[in-house]
This record gives C-alpha cells, sequence and structure tokens, in this order.
C-alpha cells in the first residue's frame, strides 16, 4: 500500500472504522502494511493524522481536518475510476452488499450465479441486524424489507413476498392448547424480540380489516432467529418469526403453525443502493439480473 490515493483510502477507512485492524480488513491488506503507509503519510505531511494508544485510535485534531478536505476529493476520484471500469465490457472488481441474515439466505444464490457468470467478480456480502447507512460504510448495495429502505434510495423489488410465523412446539400445544385468535395467545409465554433499534417488537396481526398487535411478555428476550427457534423448539414457548426461518420446522412437524389466518403475506425484500450516474460493469451487471429474477418471480406468483 503507497502513500498516494490508497493511503488516503487508508485514512478515511481508519476514520471510519476506527481501528487499524477493521480498517485493514475492508480494505484487504495487512493491518502493518496500512499502518506503514499511515506513517509515511503522516510523515510527508509532518502532522499526526491519528492518536493512538493500546486500546484506541482517534483523529487528531489535524487528521480531522484532514478528513474533512479529502473525502469529497477521494470520492470524486473513486468516481472518475468506476467511470473508466465502467468501459470495459468484462465487470470486473468488488461488490460490497449489506444485507439482514434473511435477506442475505434470499439473495446468495443469485450471488453465487453472478459469480460464475463473471469470473474477475468479487463479493463481499455482508450480513447483520442493524440498519446502516450503505453509503458512509462503504457499501454498494443494501437489502433490506421494503419498509426499512431509506427514502433517499433506489429501490428495487426482489419480488418475494414474506409472510411471518407464530409458531410453537407439539409438547407446548399439549400443555397450553391451541389459540385461535391473537386475544388467545398467553403473553407470558410468548418468547419477546428485541429489534436492531434496541426496541422491542409488537406482534403485528390482521384478518380482513381487523388489525391488531400484541405485546410478548415472556420471560425470554432474544436478537436472533436461530436462538429464539432453538427456545421454541425446546418448549420454551411461542415464537414469532419470518416465515422463511422456520419453514422446514413446520413441515417436518417439529413446530406447529399458528394463527395462520391472521398472518398475510406482506411486501418482501428491496434491493436499494443511490443514485449513480456512472456505475460499474460489474454493478449494472449485478442489477440486470437481480431485475430478471424479480420478474421471473412475478411471473410465478
Amino acid at each position: 500500500m503507497d502513500s498516494g490515493l490508497k493511503g488516503l483510502e487508508g485514512v478515511l477507512a481508519i476514520a471510519r472504522r476506527g481501528s487499524f485492524r477493521a480498517a485493514a480488513l475492508e480494505l484487504g491488506v495487512s493491518t502493518t502494511a496500512l499502518s506503514h503507509s499511515i506513517a509515511r503519510l503522516e510523515a510527508s505531511l509532518g502532522v499526526r493524522l491519528f492518536n493512538r494508544t493500546t486500546r484506541s485510535v482517534s483523529l487528531s485534531d489535524a487528521g480531522r481536518a484532514f478528513v474533512e478536505r479529502i473525502a469529497p476529493a477521494v470520492a470524486e476520484i473513486r468516481g472518475a475510476m468506476e467511470t473508466a471500469q465502467s468501459q470495459r465490457r468484462t465487470p470486473s472488481g468488488l461488490l460490497r452488499i449489506n444485507a439482514s441474515v434473511q435477506a442475505g439466505r434470499a439473495i446468495a444464490p443469485l450471488v453465487l450465479t453472478f459469480l460464475r457468470r463473471f469470473p474477475q467478480m468479487q463479493v463481499d456480502l455482508v450480513t447483520e441486524g442493524r440498519l446502516v447507512d450503505i453509503v458512509a460504510e462503504g457499501f454498494d448495495l443494501g437489502i433490506r424489507p421494503a419498509d426499512l429502505v431509506p427514502r433517499d434510495m433506489i429501490a428495487l423489488p426482489l419480488g418475494q413476498m414474506q409472510r411471518h410465523a407464530v409458531v410453537a412446539s407439539p409438547a407446548w400445544i399439549a400443555v397450553h392448547g391451541m389459540p385461535r385468535t391473537p386475544a388467545d395467545l398467553p403473553l407470558n409465554e410468548c418468547i419477546r424480540v428485541r429489534l436492531p433499534n434496541g426496541a422491542l417488537l409488537r406482534w403485528p396481526f390482521q384478518r380482513d380489516d381487523a388489525v391488531t398487535q400484541v405485546e410478548a411478555q415472556g420471560r425470554l428476550t432474544l436478537d436472533e432467529a436461530a436462538i429464539a427457534r432453538a427456545a421454541v423448539l425446546d418448549g420454551a414457548g411461542v415464537g414469532f418469526f419470518i416465515e422463511q426461518d422456520v419453514a422446514a420446522d413446520i413441515t417436518d412437524g417439529r413446530l406447529v403453525h399458528l394463527l395462520q389466518d391472521w398472518t398475510p403475506a406482506r411486501p418482501g425484500f428491496s434491493l436499494y443502493y443511490p443514485g449513480r450516474r456512472n456505475p460499474s460493469a460489474g454493478f449494472t451487471a449485478f442489477l440486470g439480473m437481480v431485475r430478471k429474477a424479480a420478474a421471473r418471480d412475478a411471473e410465478i406468483g
């Protein structure tokens, strides 16, 4: 890594990530190489850009001013390079995608097809619960439920409707019985779901024009679907999931699907991205594949 454009990219990555190690992973270089590059840049400037301790890294005053000045310029240079790359007939380079866990699972088959079709492309698919600013964190694309897509983004529906599923184990049903309406749910047996923003989910239900929400009051609160699934399989209570996370368990009889007529289909995932005047060939090719897949899903649906 040199002290030119890559060095400036390194400064921005460290400022964004707050860590040399995290920035090095993002840039695909070693921590040592990144550290040496920053040291050379600081030496050429004659100022320290970062205050370092064994536990933390923060921008110095000079570093903060430097980052504010170079960030727009580096973005322009990156845009110019993407424009040049977009002229290539064969897509190449790295495509970074941020998605929820469920959305990541949904898009993974298409990503694998994309990589087979374009052997010079790389894809970095990051799945996490929190909703991130994809521009600030260096992602090309995001995938989230349609109602969570930021309004300033261009959104492309993926064409697959989603449903919630309320489930319990057969053993739990044997003890507590089968609820027929949301009002029948024993709230102290309902596992609470913590959302990425820290709030607790109020379980939404709808049948025809009747709309209601249930506030789970169980002793167990979870923020990860796989752990919640294991708890429900163990008879810990009633769980509220995206249907695809428990579909196999329902089919195989390990879990019982409750209140199906109260959980209608809702808009599925959307792929979203900021407007780009000169998208790269790889970016354009991936969007083309997503559009074709969405059109096929719409025809099947």
